[in-house]
């Protein structure tokens, strides 16, 4: 069984998981593709048999809204970390925005963030950031398919995203914001898409487990 589901913030994809598990009582269930506990939105859900085609799943394009909160840096690049960095934040046009905004269409090289479920040596990064440790990291390529700017208010940029796998946006927002000479760390995150997997179909877990047990 292949489900879409509409993480809520604060769980972690494993958190969702383990309550699809304990919904199901199927022994075998996996996830197609890390969503941030921060964020929200698509989280595709395999279970039995079905775990095998997630591989392909998570190799697929994403789509993501984004909100860019200028000003302010976090050492999570997101809101759930501690501040690291403040800075003003110079007058900005559309055009400025629109400009560095599509500065990052097509192949990239970003670097994968230390609070990140990343594994380098068997050890998840978020671990070791947790501890106040920062290890080298390579740089991976990604590519930024489209990208498209929506709004600029109260120093808040907000943008959508469609790009490939094991692209991070929290790291993209931390870098329009240094291209913008400021900093900045994302506020709101939701996945809008997984391949064919649109938001519009998701189900919450409640809806999911009405059905399940009805």
């Amino acid at each position: 069984m292949i489900l879409n589901i509409r993480k809520p913030v604060g769980w972690t994809s494993f958190d969702v998981v383990k309550k699809i598990r304990s919904i199901t009582r199927e022994k075998k269930v996996g996830h197609g593709g890390t969503l941030d506990p921060f964020a929200e939105g698509v989280l595709i859900i395999g279970t039995g048999k079905d775990t095998k085609r997630l591989n392909g799943i998570t190799h697929s394009d994403k789509s993501y809204t984004a909100v860019l909160s200028l000003g302010t840096g976090t050492d999570t690049l997101d809101t759930e970390g501690n501040v690291t960095d403040q800075k003003q934040v110079p007058a900005l046009t559309v055009e400025k925005i629109e400009s560095v905004l599509h500065s990052f269409l097509g192949k990239t090289m970003q670097m994968p963030p230390m609070f990140s479920a990343k594994k380098i040596n068997g050890i998840r990064l978020y671990k070791l950031a947790r501890k106040n440790i920062e290890i080298d990291r390579k740089p991976v390529e990604i590519h930024v398919r489209d990208i498209k700017f929506l709004e600029y208010c109260d120093h808040k940029i907000t943008f959508t995203v469609i790009c490939s796998k094991g692209t991070y946006i929290r790291v993209l927002g931390k870098d329009i914001a240094d291209k913008l000479d400021t900093v900045g760390h994302l506020t709101s995150l939701i996945r809008t898409q997984v391949g064919g997997y649109s938001i519009d179909e998701s189900q919450t877990i409640e809806h999911f487990k009405a059905k399940w047990t009805s």
